[in-house]
């Protein structure tokens, strides 16, 4: 019989291909990376505690990976994917700060940009619902575009720093990548209209 549909994408039996949101699977998440490197990782309760609160704000703000149809929260419990998901880190000199950094499931993820916008926009957003004050997010340096993502993410917590409010993209640049970005910025291309795929 088929399990019943999750508000969370996937099914109540979907296998055992998910970890549960109470449980810290070391195994199934990816190395804390090079933005979390000398600071404070959070494992056990507290990552767990975390990051069902990410469950919940990502709901709320819709924040989902199209790819898998599901809740970007749940990717860190996606057994397939054990090397992808968020790890947290609080700030060594500033415990109010909390750093999350995101790894793709693969290098050339398209959706990086989006995601990562979407979930700081989420975190800061929403920070009534945690004990941060500010949620720094990038993705990690395996994304070959996590350079020019990275400078767009510390952008916008510049912006919510001096202003006190989650500012929203440019309207033109919604949904663009990076070097979509770039290409209207520097004019036309010398590469053909696939350049560089």
């Amino acid at each position: 019989m088929a399990g019943f549909p999750s508000p969370f994408g996937g099914t109540s039996d979907d296998g055992g291909l998910f970890d549960e949101y109470d449980e810290f699977v070391p195994e199934h998440l990816p190395e804390p990376g090079t933005f979390l490197d000398g600071h404070r990782v959070l494992t056990g309760d507290e990552h767990v505690a975390f990051h069902e609160t990410t469950r919940e704000v990502f709901e709320e703000r819709t924040v989902y990976d199209m790819t898998f149809n599901y809740n970007l929260a749940r990717l860190n419990l996606d057994t397939r994917h054990k090397n992808a998901g968020y790890r947290y880190a609080e700030e060594t000199n500033d415990p109010s700060v909390l750093r999350a950094e995101f790894t793709p499931t693969t290098p050339f993820c398209p959706q990086t940009h989006t995601l990562t916008i979407g979930s700081y926009r989420a975190w800061n957003g929403l920070s009534d619902r945690h004990d941060y004050d500010l949620v720094r997010v990038r993705a990690a340096r395996m994304h070959h575009q996590s350079d020019a993502i990275n400078e767009q993410l510390e952008e916008l917590e510049e912006q919510y720093l001096s202003t006190g409010s989650v500012i929203h993209v440019p309207e033109g640049d919604i949904g663009s990548t990076p070097m979509e970005r770039a290409k209207k910025n520097e004019g036309p291309s010398r590469g053909g209209p696939q350049a560089p795929f």
